[in-house]
């Protein structure tokens, strides 16, 4: 068997956790591609070695083969594989080396019961829906897939901007706001959450529309379905506005109009036993803690 891992940084204090990870990919006879420039901050920063058969610099020398993808770190480190590996046919899995972690949710503690469910191929496959944005005139941007959310907002501190949302060129609304995001049923936990937006199941067929900051108290996050491809127009002071696709953002002219829909495709990743996505609300976000349960 041939995997990739996936990373950028982690704490010292996770450096005896890294060490059991890799030695149990050894011990196993795995073969690892492993991501460059986490090899050497791991030798050079850590004092790391790390095993390993083979070194990946980007998707171009990225191996298809590889059964499956580990991303070590927080969610951020999730996000950056995607842009850096661009393979949705191979799962991907999620190493916590942070905190809160809704995609790294394999934490320290389960690592070793996870490899071994994983390898033993316990597990079932949860496909994510993903975000697919294209700017109208704008030229010279890559990767235009988000897995969170799509994001537009203001760039001066002291005006609203006006965002124009149509669905299937049906006029929804004007928001006058900071700014408004479109996210995933994974995106659901991400920012929108952290402004008031609902919370959906990675399998439900939806979007989410959630304004941030709006003047108008009757404003509220919407839940659409997936199948409508949502049309913004940005009005402002200015010449530009901010756009982001989950950690990436790029200013973005007045005059450009920008289409959001369901990509083509979905990011495969790994659900194991007793792993579930309400263990995680629970486990995460502290459903339930209460001195009565």
């Amino acid at each position: 068997m041939k995997v990739a891992v996936f990373g950028t940084s982690v704490s010292e204090e996770f450096i005896s956790v890294i060490r059991e990870f890799f030695s149990f990919l050894k011990k196993s006879k795995t073969e690892v591609q492993l991501f460059k420039p986490f090899y050497f901050f791991l030798v050079e920063k850590l004092g790391v070695s790390p095993y390993y058969s083979s070194l990946f610099d980007s998707h171009s020398d990225f191996d298809a083969d590889n059964k499956y993808i580990f991303s070590v770190g927080g969610d951020g480190t999730f996000l950056h594989a995607l842009l850096n590996i661009q393979n949705f046919e191979i799962p991907i899995i999620g190493v916590n080396s942070g905190r809160l972690g809704f995609l790294a949710d394999i934490s320290q503690e389960q690592m070793c019961d996870a490899l071994e469910n994983i390898f033993n191929r316990n597990y079932s496959v949860v496909e994510r829906s993903m975000l697919q944005i294209e700017f109208e005139g704008q030229k010279n941007i890559e990767f235009k897939f988000a897995l969170n959310e799509m994001t537009v907002s203001k760039t001066a501190t002291c005006s609203m901007i006006n965002i124009l949302a149509y669905l299937d060129k049906e006029l929804l609304a004007n928001y006058w706001a900071d700014g408004l995001i479109i996210a995933t049923p994974t995106g659901s936990t991400a920012y929108s959450l952290s402004v008031g937006g609902p919370i959906l199941t990675p399998d439900s067929e939806n979007f989410v529309i959630t304004p941030l900051a709006p003047h108008n108290l009757t404003v509220r996050p919407l839940v659409v379905p997936d199948k409508y491809e949502i049309t913004l127009k940005v009005e402002g002071r200015g010449t530009h506005y901010l756009t982001s696709f989950d950690f990436r953002s790029i200013p973005v002219d007045f005059s450009t109009k920008i289409t959001v829909k369901k990509a083509g495709f979905k990011l495969k990743t790994l659900q194991l036993p007793d792993q579930t996505f309400f263990s995680t609300l629970r486990n995460k976000l502290m459903w339930g803690v209460d001195k009565r349960n």
